[in-house]
């Protein structure tokens, strides 16, 4: 009965005098609401069913549903209630949503795989999505919350991470003087813990927002031990304490989950088996988050050892699916490219925030993390009695591998496309799989062109392209200029199908063109004189493109100077 008084201090005065009156029929009470809350939801009257919902999560804590369905409605329903033309009103929202379940929701239920998947499917289909027409506000708000912590992390940096002290207390015997001498310079600095971290991490990346002397600090501490431990630790409480990410977790998904590390298994026997062959997963992806929340659920709460013949929840089914689609989306999106002018805000004539924009591309570098994650979940799903979840899971992977044949063979990775054509043909002998890859290829591609959408033209066309480069390279130039000539075609007629929709339409082809070119002379996979080669042959005999190449990112940069 105290815990109801304690916990009843946010709801009105009858609503708690109810709920404690009642005592044992408290649930009663609670039923009642929650009843109404939902009524109220498929009334579209949200604001007033999150009202409600707020008041049974104050009552009942250990109400798990309650807080799944109280981040839902902040996320999905009230998000998209206010104007599309406010981005920035709609993804305040949405992180009400996942900050919910992050913050308070877990914190009650630890042990609740439905929150930790609910938070993961945020992440996944809301931010990383494209539904919402402010979907790509999402991605970049998220992108550079992220940018300062983890940007430009490799794996001895997470290291460092996971090694860094995790209380306050413990940083101060080996920082002591330079949060002395801040404390010193800017009374912001005056208190310790979290305000102080989060001030520091605000002090490095826009020194002008405090005053000057602190700035001078930074500056006399620079490539010392001391600035370099208290950074590493700063950052790694960050994410713990506001991000609720445990970086040794973070470390442990990025060696299971990371990108394949091309240079370093190029020489191994077989490919792969050299160790640390894992690059970091990029973190600013919403992608990475939901695989995160998705793996920690299931470490928390989903089965141990299973007996043959066993059930598995569907809760932890549609977990194992979040981690499942998330790997097959870091690989079609996987790469984020951000444009920013790089000017101040002075430089600005109209003194506005600068406007960005944010493009994905795919990562062929996510396929092998992709295949041994799927391959582990079907193995997994083999000793269970469920033959319907064990075809959905083997449906999924076999047509992701059909994907996967095609986008490296475009990619002009025959050999990789023909592992995969291999390991397609043993593990699905059908018969459309019993003719030479190339055959397959021409026959997949076709296939994809028919029910063509926004994430199957983008690939076909970013395939296409960079297997013309890769050709013209190689000095193939025939084939080269096929490729090209039939990635524009694809793109002229995907424009000819959807027109040009804001939320899903598709880059203009010189746009396509131009990341297509960067993709390749940043793919590690070819090795450097080739790349090279490409950009020289286009610089000498190809002057033209050269020139479009260069007005693209001029018109990029210029584009960026706009204000919102």
């Amino acid at each position: 009965m105290n815990l109801i008084i304690e916990r009843a201090e946010n709801v009105p005065p009858t609503l708690a005098f109810a709920t404690v009156a009642t005592g044992a029929f408290r649930g009663l009470v609670v039923d009642a609401l929650w009843i109404r809350a939902d009524k109220l939801k498929e009334q579209g009257q949200f604001f007033d069913a999150k009202q409600l919902a707020e008041w049974i999560t104050t009552l009942q804590p250990r109400f798990a549903e309650v807080w799944e369905f109280q981040a839902w409605n902040m996320a999905y329903n009230i998000s998209v209630a206010m104007p599309a033309t406010q981005p920035d009103q709609r993804w305040l929202w949405v992180r009400n949503g996942y900050e919910l379940l992050r913050d308070k929701g877990l914190r009650w239920n630890p042990r609740s795989l439905e929150l930790y998947r609910e938070l993961a499917r945020i992440f996944q289909h809301k931010i990383g999505g494209i539904a919402d027409d402010a979907h790509k506000y999402y991605k970049i708000q998220l992108a550079l919350a992220m940018e300062p912590l983890l940007g430009a992390a490799d794996n001895e940096y997470f290291e460092a991470l996971a090694k860094a002290p995790t209380e306050w207390r413990l940083i101060k015997n080996d920082a002591n003087e330079l949060i002395t001498e801040l404390a010193s310079a800017d009374d912001t600095f005056s208190t310790e813990g979290a305000r102080f971290v989060s001030h520091y991490l605000l002090l490095r990346q826009n020194a002008s927002r405090f005053k000057p002397a602190a700035g001078r600090i930074i500056d006399d501490f620079r490539g010392t031990e001391t600035l370099k431990k208290f950074d590493i630790f700063a950052k790694a409480y960050e994410l713990r304490n506001y991000w609720k990410l445990d970086p040794v977790l973070m470390q442990e998904i990025n060696k299971t989950y990371g990108p394949i590390d091309f240079q370093a298994t190029a020489g191994s026997t077989p490919p792969g088996s050299e160790p640390n062959t894992h690059l970091p997963l990029d973190w600013r992806h919403p992608d990475s988050h939901a695989i995160y929340w998705a793996v920690k659920g299931l470490q928390q709460a989903g089965s141990d050892e299973l007996p043959e013949g066993s059930e598995i929840e569907i809760s932890e089914t549609n977990t194992d699916r979040i981690v499942a689609h998330s790997l097959q989306n870091l690989f079609r999106n996987g790469k984020i490219f951000i444009f920013d002018p790089r000017i101040s805000q002075s430089e600005d004539r109209s003194g506005g925030e600068l406007v960005k924009d944010i493009f994905l591309r795919p990562d062929l570098r996510m396929f092998e993390p992709y295949n041994n994650a799927v391959l582990a979940i079907l193995d997994k799903y083999e000793k269970t009695a469920d033959i319907k979840r064990l075809q959905s899971f083997g449906n999924g992977h076999r047509n992701m591998l059909k994907n996967a044949v095609l986008s490296f063979y475009q990619s002009g990775h025959r050999e990789q496309a023909q592992k995969i054509y291999n390991q397609l043909k043993q593990r699905y002998p059908l018969p459309e799989f019993q003719v030479p890859l190339v055959v397959f290829a021409r026959s997949r591609m076709f296939e994809e062109l028919e029910r063509i959408g926004i994430n199957n033209a983008t690939e076909q066309i970013s395939a296409l392209l960079r297997e013309s480069y890769y050709l013209y390279a190689i000095r193939d130039d025939d084939a080269a200029f096929g490729r090209e000539k039939l990635a524009e075609e694809i793109h002229q007629h995907y424009k000819s199908i959807y027109g040009d929709g804001n939320r899903i339409d598709l880059p203009e082809f010189p746009l396509l063109r131009y990341l297509a070119i960067m993709d390749f002379l940043y793919d590690q996979q070819y090795p450097p004189y080739l790349r090279q080669n490409l950009l020289g042959r286009i610089k000498i005999e190809r002057p033209e493109l050269a020139e479009q190449l260069k007005q693209q990112e001029e018109k990029l940069i210029e584009q960026q100077k706009q204000t919102q």
